[in-house]
């Protein structure tokens, strides 16, 4: 049963909070070479909702770790594809198989892996669980040729897909739906499809209303954030926050100096792969949706104001045009939220003094000269809110692992409510 059904309504207040804890598990299937954002933003989307998302794959463990690539849209006639950062499964596939009951829906990302995926019998018995049981389900990208080998379950549904599997669909019975602009998602019953990554705030947002959940963002007053970003910034910490806080009913500007609504900026995957630091490719193309100096003298259309982490916060905070933005959202009190590198940016602002916040831990020296204090974030997926009287609000967070309590933090400060 769902959380949405009337049963669970009415024993809501009965359940232990194990009972409830075990009534909002959502399974997420994935495979070597998923897409990189398609598993990570409705993982972290969800898992800030408040869900316990278990990630599984054939013949792997807790623990163990996948392959992700990273597929962009560079000019060509199909996506290119770079490596991406690597994924360490939450739950054992052979335990979710045993246990496919907690479940209260499932989420399948594109990537390559649906490719394989679907010609698993394993795979498909257990998604056949919740298409046999009507269970909300979300599938983006290339997710639906799993769906598509489940004999009968796409049949006049309507649905989406990366617009090169329309064929398996059409196969299927499927009623396809034009995925324009790309953006777009679709809920057919409890079903959710999109077409790619760029659509994740509808589809994770379509996803929870499935599921039951609630989001009110009413009493976040202009229901805007501004994020400040530059060239290699962390892919995870410009993407996944910006497309969370949209899933939460935050829209986001996005701008970097020098460089107008439509450029482009590089990021870069910082992932932790053995070594006493972390490693660096290349990462997704990032479109800006706003120019830096338009909303400079806008920046009271604005609740919060974001700095991420990668390497673009060393140069950024050089910038005396970027430092002044900070000064002035710390200025007039509101929320402003760091994480991983962005400290730095805080930190020549001049505004941290007196304050508590975490950061990447080789920034910590920056904090302490700054008379702050720094606040170890063990484990690394912890996030902190500092609240000072008649101050600015400081959400801080070490690295992209923390994004989901980071986000949820962000959001509630900001005013919105989350309910599942």
């Amino acid at each position: 049963l769902t959380l949405t059904s009337r049963v669970a309504s009415v024993k809501k207040n009965e359940m232990s909070n194990d009972e409830q804890k075990e009534s909002k598990r959502v399974l997420m299937i994935c495979g070597d070479y998923g897409e990189d954002y398609e598993i990570m933003v409705p993982f972290q989307t969800l898992s800030a909702a408040g869900y316990q998302v278990d990630v599984v794959c054939p013949e792997k463990k807790t623990g163990d770790k996948i392959a992700t690539s990273i597929h962009d849209f560079e000019g060509d006639q199909t996506y290119t594809e770079k490596r991406g950062h690597n994924f360490v499964l939450t739950a054992d596939f052979e335990a979710a198989v045993r246990d496919v009951k907690k479940y209260v829906g499932l989420v399948i990302p594109g990537g390559r892996a649906p490719e394989y995926l679907s010609t698993r019998k394993d795979v498909i018995d257990l998604v056949k669980h919740f298409t046999s049981n009507d269970l909300p389900i979300a599938a983006i990208c290339h997710g639906p040729l799993i769906l598509s080998s489940v004999d009968g379950y796409l049949k006049d549904k309507a649905a989406t897909c990366y617009p090169a599997c329309k064929p398996f669909l059409d196969l299927s019975g499927a009623k396809f739906q034009d995925p324009s602009p790309i953006t777009k998602c679709f809920t057919a019953g409890k079903l959710v499809t999109g077409a790619a990554w760029p659509a994740h705030p509808e589809f994770c947002e379509q996803f929870m209303t499935v599921l039951g959940a609630k989001i009110d963002a009413s009493a976040c007053k202009k229901g805007k954030v501004l994020i400040i970003a530059g060239d290699y910034v962390e892919d995870y910490e410009i993407m996944c926050v910006f497309q969370m806080l949209q899933s939460f009913g935050v829209d986001a500007d996005v701008v970097c100096p020098k460089k107008k609504s439509g450029d482009v900026i590089k990021t870069c995957v910082h992932d932790f792969e053995g070594a006493q630091t972390y490693s660096e490719k290349p990462g997704h193309n990032f479109a800006l949706n706003a120019t830096f100096e338009d909303v400079q003298k806008t920046l009271d259309a604005y609740d919060g104001l974001y700095i991420p982490g990668g390497r673009a916060p060393e140069y950024l905070s050089l910038d005396e045009d970027v430092l002044s933005v900070v000064k002035d959202f710390a200025a007039k009190k509101k929320v402003i939220a760091q994480i991983c590198h962005g400290v730095l940016v805080l930190a020549a602002a001049g505004i941290l003094k007196g304050r508590k916040t975490t950061c990447y831990p080789a920034c910590s020296p920056v904090v302490k000269l700054c008379n702050a204090e720094y606040v170890s974030a063990e484990p690394v997926s912890k996030a902190f809110t500092d609240k000072v009287k008649d101050d600015f609000v400081l959400v801080s967070g070490a690295a992209w692992p923390g994004h989901s309590e980071f986000v949820r933090q962000f959001v509630e400060a900001l005013g919105v409510k989350i309910q599942i």
